[in-house]
């Protein structure tokens, strides 16, 4: 039996790797992680674009939109009931089962809080990743802007907690690029502007998909809405370059 997480990337099928393409077309069953079994999720609309009509695809259902901030036994039961749910398919049919995340399954991705779920309930199993495109290397690909070039360093930093550890990452140098900041986009902007950093900042949500939109992150008003909602996309990204000078200065 084995369970392979693979990384669909950004939202955009076509960014979908060949490797994953193969995993989730052998695949007997493909699980797709959602906030809502009534809902599909971008992974899943990646999944059922790449693949062929009909394809074994099962939503699990994960505590997505809690606020990690506070207790989190609902979303603890959710891994649980999912790895469940996977350990009983596998159980009952044998061969290979996937798991669809967005962006890689080796960054901040639930596989990493599914799998070894599954494993402890299924201790033979084999887990497998596939990785996949990044939001950080989409926005970039969007905006032509290397990430980081020479001696520069890159700092990935999450903000569903708070933005104190973007702060620091913006004090130590380098490319910093935080992620899960929607929420808190005004704050965001503020520590920006506050490390002098604003003019070369980019603002990205829903990379790969016909709503996406790159821009500079100086152009997001702070307290404006986007497209008339209440607030940013969880998943949003916002990439902040150091400063640079000409060609190889980096180096």
């Amino acid at each position: 039996m084995r369970l392979v997480g693979v990384g669909v990337g950004p939202g955009d099928p076509q960014l979908l790797t060949l490797a994953g393409l193969r995993e989730l077309g052998a695949a007997g069953r493909i699980f797709v992680p959602t906030a809502s079994l009534a809902e599909p999720g971008r992974a899943e609309a990646v999944v059922r674009a790449a693949l062929p009509a009909g394809a074994p695809i099962e939503r699990l259902t994960f505590a997505l939109a809690d606020d990690v901030r506070g207790p989190q036994h609902r979303r603890r039961a959710r891994w649980d009931e999912a790895a469940g749910r996977v350990a009983d398919y596998l159980r009952e049919h044998g061969g290979t089962a996937a798991f669809a995340t967005l962006g890689d399954p080796m960054i901040y991705s639930t596989f990493g809080y599914l799998a070894p779920t599954v494993r402890a309930l299924l201790p033979g199993l084999k887990i497998g990743t596939v990785p996949g495109i990044t939001a950080m290397q989409a926005a970039a690909s969007a905006t032509g802007m290397p990430l980081v070039e020479g001696a520069e360093s890159l700092t990935v930093v999450p903000l569903s907690r708070e933005v104190t550890g973007l702060r620091t990452a913006l004090r130590g140098g380098g490319t910093v690029v935080a992620y899960k900041g929607g929420r808190r986009l005004d704050e965001v902007r503020a520590e920006v502007q506050a490390a002098g950093a604003l003019d070369r900042s980019v603002y990205a949500e829903h990379l790969g998909t016909p709503r996406a939109r790159v821009r500079p992150l100086s152009d997001v008003a702070a307290g404006a809405d986007l497209d008339g909602a209440e607030q940013a996309p969880y998943l949003s990204t916002v990439v902040i370059l150091p400063p640079r000078g000409g060609r190889g200065e980096q180096l």
